[in-house]
């Protein structure tokens, strides 16, 4: 299960390299990267975050009663991880960063409960959600209008030093498990630019395929498609089997790679290490199939570098793969085809981004309203959150109870009602369609499969009276006109309502009857309009 020898040393020709500007220049025109502006006021966004804890340490440190000698030195370190650290965030890009602390300041209680509250008094802050109870808790914010997503992990030290070896496994000794769920954030960010041969061409392709990701609706973790972290180690891998080729020779590889890729063989960039003996002996979790049952279930294993690895790809079901398997072969084409005619100039990438319609793929969707009474905005976000983060299990149980012959599509996008005095609604959409080979009139009636699931999401700790749930079929043409409005505003024209007559008639309740179009159409189609 190690990693194996590059498959090629090749260094790029000339047309390669202009190839690989054209594609640079795209991605700028596209807002892959940041102006000068937007990254002096993001820095800004994290200096001014920095006083914040400062103050905080120190204020805490203070009232346990610890020597003045210790409040001075008393800090809180943040670091950015994720696209930040990367070095691959673009406009708009959010900033996940991390809070170490030292040992005696605590995450529930101190970090959740008195910086947050000394968050929700600064003028700065907007939008702040704690959600403490989160594979890895977190604090949801706007600062100065830039989204910042902040974890907390408290080290077996007094004094947090500016110079502390995260790479060292000592850091990890005493932690619980979201504790080093949160700090592996950076560890794995800076372990995979270690392990990259070529950071340059690793941030441009990565770049690139996280721009096609979202155009083609597979960039979601919660969603059970693929994350940042996903995509960073998938494109990792392949700068590692071509180390010397430029970014307009490592996307094509990139589709060719992954399109045929044999899962549930993992991607790994490095070894699997334990740390069962040994003077640390922490003895963390580690994904290892060879050694734990459950990992051998895991359908798309994506391993983090960094000690203890963990499955970066948990979440995705045989759904989401299919989906993602599918958008990477749509990928191949199109890319193999730009390499093999020399058409990477700025249109001839183009085509490789153009959006997924999924309004368009299918005329049968589970339309899930998520609704908060009194218009509260803030609340309908807590709501949102909880309830996108089950939906994956909605597809799953659609699937299981049709067989696999009702196939399932989440879109990772919510759309918003706009709000009013009595109620704000955000929705989800789940498109379906029926596998091909199957019978063409069978009828699905899903209410007790939705049902079922309504229950599941109800359980949620923190549910108050007036948070609903509705989940029911919808037809295309009975969209309603909030996500009309929505999609029709950046591709006019390219969609249009069905006719009555063009519609299949499914059962009543949340039945589904749709038509979506095959992966080989879609290739087709995608390899025609990329000429």
């Amino acid at each position: 299960m190690s990693e194996t020898q590059p498959i090629s040393l090749a260094t790029p020709t000339p047309a390669d390299l202009e190839s690989t500007s054209r594609l640079e220049l795209f991605l700028h025109e596209a807002g892959s990267f940041e102006s000068s502006a937007e990254l002096a006021a993001r820095e800004d966004v994290l200096r001014e975050l920095q006083g914040v804890l400062d103050r905080w340490v120190k204020r805490l440190t203070a009232q346990r009663g610890y020597p003045d000698g210790m409040v001075e030195q008393a800090t809180a370190l943040l670091l950015p991880f994720g696209s930040y650290r990367l070095g691959v965030h673009g406009r708009g890009s959010d900033i996940d960063a991390l809070v170490i602390g030292p040992s005696y300041i605590d995450r529930d209680h101190d970090f959740f409960d008195v910086l947050g509250g000394a968050l929700a008094e600064t003028e700065a802050v907007t939008e702040l959600q704690a959600v403490p109870r989160a594979y890895v808790p977190v604090m949801k914010m706007k600062f100065r209008g830039v989204p910042v997503d902040l974890l907390y992990a408290s080290v077996c030290l007094p004094v947090v030093p500016k110079d502390i070896d995260l790479r060292d496994r000592s850091v990890l000794r005493g932690m619980d498990l979201a504790t080093v769920r949160s700090l592996n954030g950076v560890r794995v960010a800076d372990e995979i630019m270690r392990l990259v041969p070529d950071a340059g061409a690793f941030r441009t392709t990565l770049r690139c395929v996280k721009h096609w990701a979202k155009a083609r609706g597979v960039y979601s973790n919660v969603m059970g498609f693929v994350g940042g972290v996903g995509w960073a180690i998938l494109v990792a891998r392949v700068c590692q089997l071509y180390p010397n080729a430029a970014p307009s020779m490592l996307v094509p590889r990139f589709f060719k790679i992954f399109s045929q890729w044999k899962w549930p063989n993992p991607v790994l960039l490095g070894g699997i290490e334990h740390d069962d003996d040994g003077q640390l002996a922490l003895r963390l979790p580690v994904w290892d199939p060879r050694r734990n049952p459950r990992d051998r279930t895991h359908l798309m294993p994506v391993i983090t570098p960094a000690y203890p690895c963990m499955n970066s790809c948990y979440n995705v079901s045989h759904a989401t793969l299919r989906i993602i398997t599918e958008q990477l072969e749509i990928g191949r084409v199109i890319s193999q085809e730009i390499a093999e005619s020399g058409s990477g100039g700025a249109r001839g990438w183009e085509a490789l981004f153009q959006p997924f319609h999924f309004f368009k793929a299918y005329k049968s969707y589970l339309q899930v309203d998520v609704k908060v009474a009194g218009g509260g905005e803030a609340d309908l976000r807590e709501w949102k959150g909880w309830v996108e983060s089950r939906l994956r299990q909605l597809v799953i149980r659609v699937e299981m109870a049709t067989a696999g012959m009702l196939l399932c599509h989440p879109n990772p996008q919510a759309y918003a009602a706009k709000p009013n005095d009595r109620q704000c609604t955000a929705t989800f959409f789940v498109g379906l369609s029926k596998q091909q080979q199957k019978q063409l009139q069978v009828q699905f009636d899903l209410r007790a499969t939705t049902e079922e699931f309504k229950q599941e999401v109800y359980m949620y700790e923190f549910w108050r009276p007036g948070t609903e749930l509705e989940v029911k079929h919808a037809r295309r043409k009975d969209l309603p006109s909030y996500v009309m409005d929505h999609i029709l505003l950046p591709a006019a024209g390219h969609l249009k309502r069905k006719r009555a007559q063009d519609d299949p008639s499914p059962s009543s309740s949340a039945s589904g009857d749709s038509e979506s179009s095959s992966s080989s159409r879609d290739v087709k189609r995608a390899a025609r309009g990329s000429r």
